[in-house]
């Protein structure tokens, strides 16, 4: 069943082209995430994670981690605020639950407000985490792509990821771990935006360096071994992991305040932000890297992409994708561990 945000195409309000002053309001009325550091390697003028040196190639400093809070908001805009599509609570309230690549750690912090009488659990490659968090709530330093930090026995009812891709080389061996690290009859929610710009109404071919963009970090991202990319085949591949109930809720994101909507402008706006403040990090270190970019160039190359996005006239959105499934009672499966009743929307 296809989501009808997707099928209704986003009227044109005609008359408010919006402009970088929208967007950099929110961006300054938003308090910075602050977090102490204690790995970090520079490059290109950004800061790094030291842990598994050169294995994620987006920047962990404090420009990042208020990028980070804008993705948060963009998220939870999309929800209506809610942090998660899956009936987590529905049956029995989750008693532990996983955050894989939490970043600045917002969205365990808030779960664990949600939940109190859970155990929250954040792992990401730096630990650009609170010092002050909740009693309920702890944050390790652990690789995504290695054997987990955890036994057998401290299985989740929930895991959460969020924005892995680009980061994550084998994502076949990341949804077969996390399998393993849920609870029978628990959930896995990937929520992901796809790296590729769209429009109803034709302009996005106009978006010509936004076009030239998204190919090179398309191609960059594969020859770096961590395509970015991924949002549209995390259902097939959550499947192929034996999960069942797969679900894949899409929402168009709009782009700018160009909607004729209120809501969908609230969301372009911070959309803006948000893609405008990713266009840095997502190219130095692919460009410099990859793709034989000098410094100099790459920046270059930064600004003509952002001064295009400033064009209100191109009227694109970015599709989220929020992918859950579950993990089948061991009653239900049959002896390799299959199901037989795999459902998708």
């Amino acid at each position: 069943m296809a989501h009808p945000n997707i099928d209704e195409h986003i009227v044109v309000d005609t008359s408010d082209e919006d402009s970088l002053c929208d967007a950099q309001s929110i961006l300054d009325s938003n308090v910075s995430l602050h977090s102490t550091v204690r790995d970090y390697e520079y490059e290109n003028g950004r800061r790094y994670h030291a842990y598994r040196n050169g294995q994620y190639p987006i920047p962990n400093d404090e420009e990042e981690q208020d990028r980070l809070a804008f993705m948060h908001h963009m998220f939870k805009l999309l929800l209506g605020g809610a942090l998660y599509r899956a009936p987590v609570d529905q049956a029995q309230r989750p008693q532990r639950i996983l955050d894989v690549g939490t970043g600045t750690g917002i969205w365990a912090l808030e779960i664990a407000e949600d939940f109190p009488d859970a155990e929250i659990v954040g792992t990401d490659l730096s630990p650009i985490q609170p010092n002050w968090v909740p009693p309920n709530c702890t944050f390790l330093v652990d690789d995504a792509e290695s054997e987990w930090a955890f036994s057998p026995g401290e299985a989740f009812d929930y895991v959460h990821v969020r924005s892995l891709g680009g980061g994550i080389s084998d994502w076949k061996q990341f949804l077969d771990q996390a399998y393993r690290h849920v609870k029978p009859g628990g959930w896995i929610e990937v929520q992901e935006y796809e790296t590729w710009i769209r429009s109803d109404d034709g302009t996005a071919e106009q978006a010509l360096m936004l076009m030239d963009w998204q190919n090179k970090i398309d191609e960059a991202s594969r020859l770096f071994g961590r395509h970015m990319n991924v949002a549209p085949h995390i259902a097939q591949w959550m499947e192929d992991a034996n999960f069942i109930n797969v679900q894949d809720d899409i929402y168009k994101a709009p782009v700018g305040s160009w909607p004729k909507n209120n809501r969908l402008k609230e969301i372009g706006r911070v959309g803006k932000v948000t893609l405008y403040e990713a266009v840095e990090p997502y190219t130095l270190a692919l460009f410099t890297r990859v793709l034989g970019y000098s410094p100099e160039d790459a920046r270059d190359y930064v600004d003509k992409v952002r001064a295009e996005l400033l064009n209100g006239s191109h009227h694109v959105y970015v599709l989220y994708h929020f992918v859950y499934g579950q993990r089948p009672l061991e009653d239900e499966t049959n002896e390799q561990g299959m199901d037989t009743d795999i459902r998708r929307q």
